[in-house]
């Protein structure tokens, strides 16, 4: 099992990279799941992420306070908005698909603003 929770973490670490160049990839979460899986496998990469320059403050804030930056939280909550415009400009979606999208991406916003910010 430690080499599957090693190839999911380096797996996750991977896409959390890509997705710091691309828009519409979130991430965070691919390198909260990352550090899990080290936990499991590898405390010298759990370590590594935690305590990358770049990469480690979210992590830590998240599994110190279950916090989210103002900085992050802005950006998250401004790509979700434009992604649902993207999504209703492109697809034109029927109301009841429109309604369904527009209530997880409304979940998913309202569990976003509602984390703590960071004490320090």
């Amino acid at each position: 099992m430690r080499w599957i929770y090693m190839l999911a973490g380096l797996f996750m670490t991977a896409l959390g990279i890509v997705g710091a160049f691309l828009p519409l990839l979130p991430t965070t979460p691919f390198l909260l799941v990352a550090v899990w899986c080290f936990s499991r496998s590898s405390p010298r990469l759990e370590q590594w992420l935690l305590n990358h320059r770049t990469l480690g403050p979210p992590l830590t804030n998240w599994r110190r306070e279950g916090a989210i930056s103002a900085r992050a939280k802005t950006m998250a909550v401004s790509l979700i908005v434009a992604s649902y415009g993207f999504f209703w400009y492109r697809t034109q979606p029927s109301p009841l698909l429109a309604i369904i999208v527009g209530l997880v991406l409304a979940g998913s916003v309202t569990f976003i603003l509602t984390r703590p910010l960071p004490k320090g």
